[in-house]
């Protein structure tokens, strides 16, 4: 059997962190969860650079869940810079935030988001909102493989 495709969480609030892996657990999410606590680590990571070196980069997430409000670099320059490379154009990015900015909201679909959540303050309907993310992202969505028609 094949190894689930992790889903890359990005995320730099504990709290949030705690809770998103919390709603995976109870919706029985089989898919392992890499945590990158800011933009860098985030884009490192796709990108097999920095801590992450040497990563087998074929192996990309099923879907990457963006906050928008990180340190270092932001969200929505984390989601430029996945769809300015070939390799990670077409992974599906999902925009994970508390930000109802409708500035936000433009700005993270002009430059490609898939979706924009906004995270629901109460922890059953955030149960809820993360199992139907699992449902959707990772069974029903049938994606592009990342770097599909790419030379070797």
């Amino acid at each position: 059997m094949p190894t689930e495709r992790p889903i890359l969480l990005v995320e730099d609030n504990p709290d949030d962190e705690a809770l998103t892996l919390r709603a995976f657990s109870k919706n029985t999410i089989p898919n392992p969860v890499i945590v990158a606590r800011d933009g860098v680590e985030a884009l490192d990571y796709l990108f097999g650079t920095g801590s992450h070196e040497g990563r087998d980069t074929s192996v990309m997430p099923a879907v990457v869940l963006l906050d928008l409000k990180l340190p270092r670099i932001d969200g929505l320059e984390v989601l430029k810079r996945i769809r300015a490379n070939e390799r990670t154009s077409l992974l599906p990015v999902v925009v994970l935030t508390t930000s109802k900015e409708q500035q936000d909201i433009l700005e993270a679909y002009r430059l490609g988001a898939n979706s924009y959540i906004r995270k629901p303050v109460d922890f059953e309907q955030f149960i809820q909102a993360v199992g139907q993310l699992g449902v959707y992202w990772l069974s029903l969505n049938e994606s592009a493989e990342p770097g599909a028609g790419l030379p070797d």
